[in-house]
């Protein structure tokens, strides 16, 4: 099997060829924060957190989705890429209606738990709170537009592991959001298999059972990754 070596925080790191620097940077022990990414899923950097420095490159990379090339020197903790990780977190929360207290993944929120690791105890940006609407048309869960901080993570799991193609994203720019089939009302999406798989890998509480109250709701992050290897390796009868 063909390797590509780099350096990740001063330490020799050998992967094989076509891993990501997100892949390196694990190899490494280097724990570069993600939102958006999940195993099993394709990369699309949609929350720049996994922001590396890679010396010789001006701009900052996605670790997701950038491929590791041989004798790339990675940095992944400078005081510069600590400082945009924050900023980035406190914007989810300024351009959201993110109330911990009153969720239902507080306490199993992906979004909460990094607020914490980036050491963010308030947000520098002037709050936006906009009023954001409320799908509890199907007759199982329910989409809060709220909460949603578009990491696709529901968009992708729907796609590419169930094969539904119930999500995609709507508008532009502030106005940007999920959408269910064509725009539609959820509960009358057709395509949909009530699965569930866009509820467990949600990151927030934007996507939750109707029977879950304040902090009732417990993800399931690791189903693609055990879905997609049991499919492409044909080990149903063993899941």
């Amino acid at each position: 099997m063909a390797v590509v070596t780099l350096i990740v925080n001063g330490q020799d790191v050998a992967v094989p060829a076509g891993a990501s620097l997100l892949e390196a940077t694990r190899a490494a022990a280097a724990d570069v924060p993600t939102l958006c990414h999940l195993d099993g899923l394709s990369p699309v950097s949609a929350c720049r957190l996994c922001l590396v420095e890679v010396e010789g490159v001006s701009k900052l990379l996605p670790a997701c989705s950038t491929a590791a090339a041989e004798g790339m020197v990675v940095h992944t903790h400078t005081p510069r890429l600590r400082e945009y990780r924050r900023m980035a977190v406190e914007l989810f929360f300024a351009e959201g209606n993110h109330v911990c207290a009153v969720c239902v993944a507080n306490t199993h929120c992906e979004l909460q738990d990094m607020a914490v690791t980036v050491g963010m105890d308030h947000s520098r940006f002037p709050y936006q709170y906009p009023q954001r609407s409320v799908d509890a048309s199907h007759p199982q869960f329910t989409l809060d537009h709220n909460r949603c901080i578009l990491c696709t993570r529901c968009v992708r799991v729907c796609d590419e592991i169930e094969g539904a193609h119930v999500w995609d994203i709507g508008s532009r720019g502030g106005q940007c959001h999920i959408v269910a089939g064509l725009d539609e009302p959820w509960g009358q999406v057709q395509a949909c298999t009530s699965c569930g798989k866009c509820v467990d890998v949600c990151p927030t509480g934007a996507l939750f059972r109707n029977s879950d109250t304040t902090a009732e709701k417990e993800p399931n992050t690791t189903l693609p990754a055990l879905l997609r290897t049991a499919r492409d390796q044909h080990r149903w009868h063993n899941q």
